[in-house]
C-alpha cells in the first residue's frame, strides 16, 4: 500500500473509531496528515526517502510535548495546555519524516494500569477477536497509545514506561510494546511522574517496525542530563556487539526467574509460558530457572520511590504561570491554591501525591524512602549477576565478580508473562477492582523498571484472546532483546 492510501486509512480509523475506543485526545487536522504523506511519497518516489519511518503516522502519548497539539497529560489540571516546547523525540520523529497523528489517552500524569484515570474518560481495548462481547482494559497508562496501534489507527506510538506502562498495555492490546535501557531515549520535553524510572517506549504491530522507530530516535542529547552521551553509547555499543559475536557461536539461553512463577497469575498466561518455553526449546536453545530472590520485594519498592518522586514532580501545579486555577484559589482556612489543586488532580494522583509525601516525611524517610533505594540497588544486582552479557555501567569489584561467573550459571535474556491475566473487563476495573489491586498487576514489569533495563512484551496468540511475553535483557542490549522478541513474535498456540 502506498504512504498516501496508509495515512488516508489511518485517518479514516480514527475518525470512524476514536469514538468507540477513547484511544486520542487531541488530532491533528486530516489536511495537513495527508499533506505530509504526499510530500513523503513525493520524496519515495524520487528516492530520497529521509528514513524507514518517512511518512509513516505516529501517535504521541499525551505526557510528551508537542507545539502544534495540546499536551494535558490526561488531567483537568493541564486542560488545553499547549507547550511552548517540543520533545526531543517527536523533534527526531519529525525529522525522520514521521508524521504525528495526534495525541493518546493515559492516566493522569501516567499513574495507573488500566487507563480509567484520565479526565477525558477511559480507554477501552479494540476487539481482539469475535468473542469480546464487553468492554475490556486498554491496560496503563499507555492504554490510549496502545489502543491506536491495535485499532489501525497509526503505524506506531510512543509511550512512556515507568513500571511498565508500555508493556502491560501492549499485552492487553495483541500489540508490541518495548521498553528500552533507561538512558537510551531523550525524556527532555516528556512531563514527568518519577524522573528516575521514566523511561519513552514504542508500541506497534510488530518488532520490526518498533525497531524502525527506536532506530529514528535512538541518539545522545544534551538536554537532558539523564541521556547517555555519545562516548557512553559507543562504549555500550561496542561491548554488546563484542558479546553478541560470542552468544551467536552457541545456543541461546534462556532463563525463567522462579520469583514470577506465582499463585496470581492466570492459567492463560502460565500456558502460554509454558507453550512458548516449548516453542524455543524445539528451537534448540536451552531454558534455564533462575533466582532473583529480590524481585519479590520490587513492587513495595517501586510504590515507595515513584510515588515520592511524583509528589515532587507536581508540587509546581499550582495554576500561577500555566495550567488550571479555580475561580477561588484558595481555601476556606486560607491555604492558598488548595482548591486549585483540589480541582485539577484526579483522585489517584492525590493519592499517589499523599503516599510519597509521607514516605518522604522526616519521620519515614529512613524506613520507607531509603529502604526502597537499598532495594532497588539489590534488584539490580540479581539481574547482574543472572545475565551472561556483564552490565555496562557496573565498574570495579563488582565488574570483576560478574567477568568470573560461569557461564553455565548465567542466561542472556529473562522470559516471563508480561501481565497477571487476560485484558479484564472494564467495568470490573472500575466498579471492582480498589487500588491496591491495580498496583498488584504491575508485579511482572517493576523489576526491570527498577534496574533501567530493556524489556519488550510480544503478543501471543491462545485459543479465545491474546496475551503478552516478556522478554528482558541485560542494560544496553536492545539488539538481543529485539532478536529473541522476533522469535517469538507471531506464535499462535491452541
Amino acid at each position: 500500500m502506498s504512504i498516501l492510501r496508509e495515512a488516508e486509512r489511518h485517518v479514516l480509523k480514527a475518525r470512524n473509531l476514536n469514538p468507540l475506543f477513547n484511544a486520542l485526545i487531541s488530532s491533528r487536522t486530516p489536511e495537513g496528515i495527508i499533506g505530509e504523506a504526499t510530500e513523503a511519497e513525493t520524496r519515495h518516489t524520487k528516492g530520497h526517502a529521509k528514513s524507514q519511518i518517512d511518512g509513516k503516522t505516529i501517535v504521541i502519548k499525551d505526557n510528551i510535548c508537542t507545539t502544534d497539539l495540546p499536551t494535558t497529560c490526561g488531567s483537568a489540571m493541564l486542560k488545553g495546555y499547549v507547550s511552548p516546547i517540543e520533545a526531543t523525540v517527536v523533534k527526531s520523529l519529525r525529522e525522520n519524516g514521521a508524521i504525528v497523528l495526534g495525541k493518546a489517552n493515559m492516566d493522569e500524569f501516567g499513574m495507573g494500569s488500566h487507563s480509567i484515570y484520565s479526565h477525558f474518560g477511559p480507554v477501552k481495548r479494540p476487539p481482539t477477536n469475535y468473542l469480546d462481547d464487553a468492554p475490556r482494559s486498554a491496560g496503563g497508562s499507555s492504554g490510549g497509545s496502545a489502543a491506536a496501534v491495535a485499532a489501525d489507527m497509526c503505524f506506531a506510538s510512543l509511550g512512556t514506561d515507568t513500571g511498565g506502562s508500555v508493556r502491560a498495555p501492549a499485552a492487553y492490546t495483541g500489540t508490541v510494546g518495548f521498553k528500552p535501557s533507561y538512558g537510551r531515549l531523550s525524556r527532555f520535553g516528556v512531563i514527568p511522574y518519577a524522573n528516575s524510572l521514566d523511561t519513552v517506549g514504542i508500541l506497534a504491530k510488530s518488532v520490526d517496525d518498533v525497531a524502525s522507530v527506536f532506530r529514528a530516535i535512538d541518539h545522545p542529547d544534551s538536554k537532558d542530563p539523564t541521556n547517555l552521551t555519545k562516548k557512553s553509547r559507543s562504549r555500550i555499543q561496542a561491548l554488546a556487539e563484542a558479546y553478541q559475536v560470542k552468544r551467536r557461536k552457541r545456543r541461546l539461553r534462556i532463563g525463567v526467574p522462579v520469583e514470577y512463577n506465582l499463585a496470581e497469575l492466570h492459567l492463560p498466561l502460565r500456558s502460554a509460558w509454558k507453550s512458548t518455553i516449548s516453542h524455543l526449546i524445539a528451537q534448540g536453545h536451552t531454558v534455564h530457572a533462575v533466582s532473583l530472590p529480590t524481585t519479590q520485594h520490587a513492587l513495595q519498592a517501586y510504590y515507595i520511590l515513584a510515588p515520592a518522586e511524583a509528589s515532587s514532580n507536581l508540587a509546581k501545579y499550582d495554576g500561577v504561570r500555566y495550567g488550571h486555577r479555580a475561580d477561588k484559589d484558595w481555601s476556606d482556612d486560607g491555604v492558598l491554591y488548595a482548591n486549585t489543586r483540589g480541582e485539577g488532580f484526579g483522585a489517584e494522583v492525590k493519592r499517589r501525591i499523599l503516599l510519597g509525601n509521607y514516605s518522604l516525611s522526616a519521620s519515614a524517610m529512613d524506613n520507607y524512602f531509603l529502604k526502597a533505594q537499598s532495594l532497588r540497588r539489590l534488584v539490580i544486582q540479581d539481574f547482574n549477576r543472572a545475565f551472561a552479557f556483564t552490565n555496562p555501567l557496573t565498574s570495579g569489584n563488582e565488574a570483576e565478580e560478574e567477568v568470573t561467573r560461569p557461564e553455565q550459571e548465567t542466561v542472556d535474556v529473562f522470559l516471563t508473562p508480561t501481565t497477571l491475566s487476560p485484558a479484564p473487563e472494564l467495568e470490573h476495573v472500575i466498579n471492582n477492582t480498589s487500588p491496591i489491586d491495580s498496583y498488584v498487576n504491575d508485579v511482572l514489569t517493576v523489576p526491570a523498571s527498577l534496574a533501567g533495563i530493556p524489556a519488550i512484551s510480544v503478543p501471543v496468540k491462545m485459543l479465545d484472546d491474546v496475551v503478552g511475553m516478556q522478554i528482558i535483557g541485560q542494560f544496553g542490549d536492545e539488539d538481543g532483546v529485539l532478536e529473541v522478541a522476533k522469535m517469538v513474535e507471531g506464535q499462535v498456540f491452541c
